[in-house]
């Protein structure tokens, strides 16, 4: 691979996966419930490797062509994360940040399961796979072009893992032993998860009823 485009990347990445959003707020929120944090990050990263293998698959670019298709994802997604959001919400007042609790088999899963569908379902997760990673692929390298884009998606992959467990652990560090500021990072948590969601809903309704109103005029 080429090794100035592979820096850059690594760069352009670091400060993506360091950016505050919702793989965040899902990170911190896992930080302080539960016992073990890993199956919240280890969900967000097979996100990403969901949409590594797609890139590689050249199913990202192929879905990105079919606006009805990704659309739907788009519907998709901002649903699950609005109903996370809301989850989130409910239980703020009364959340209980105990290490200690949550370690069953059964917890560990969901906690998987929905830190996977944070980072897979995201259509913005795709979008930006298709967007930069194809930017920093060098025609000339000796590797071929799906094995430079497997790499380049799995570096992020990397570099999301370890800015997502370091936020856990602080989160935890800092948080646990203060129930008052614990609260109010979760109800900061729901909230942008919340946003999150109804910003990409907009998204994909706000140009329907656009459409609409000028077929109807």
């Amino acid at each position: 691979m080429n090794a100035e485009l592979f820096l850059a990347f690594v760069l352009v990445a670091a400060a993506l996966a360091c950016t505050p959003g919702v793989d965040w707020a899902y990170s911190i929120a896992a930080g302080l419930r539960q016992r073990s944090f890993v199956p919240a990050v280890a969900g967000l990263c097979s996100g990403y490797v969901l949409h590594t293998a797609l890139l590689v698959a050249g199913l990202a670019a192929l879905l990105t062509g079919m606006p009805g298709v990704l659309g739907w994802i788009t519907l998709a997604g901002a649903a699950y994360l609005m109903w996370l959001g809301v989850s989130t919400l409910r239980s703020w007042r009364a959340a209980s940040f105990s290490a200690g609790t949550g370690n069953d088999g059964s917890t560990r899963l969901r906690t998987f399961l929905q830190g996977m569908g944070t980072s897979g379902i995201n259509p913005k997760g795709l979008l930006f796979y298709v967007a930069l990673v194809p930017q920093f692929v060098s025609a000339e390298a000796s590797l071929p072009v799906p094995v430079q884009s497997g790499l380049l998606g799995l570096t992020f992959v990397l570099l999301a893992g370890l800015v997502y467990t370091a936020v856990a652990l602080l989160s935890r560090t800092l948080l646990q032993s203060r129930p008052g500021a614990a609260r109010m990072v979760t109800l900061a948590s729901g909230v942008i998860m919340v946003a999150l969601g109804a910003a990409l809903l907009g998204e994909q309704l706000l140009p329907m009823f656009s459409e609409a109103r000028f077929a109807g005029s």
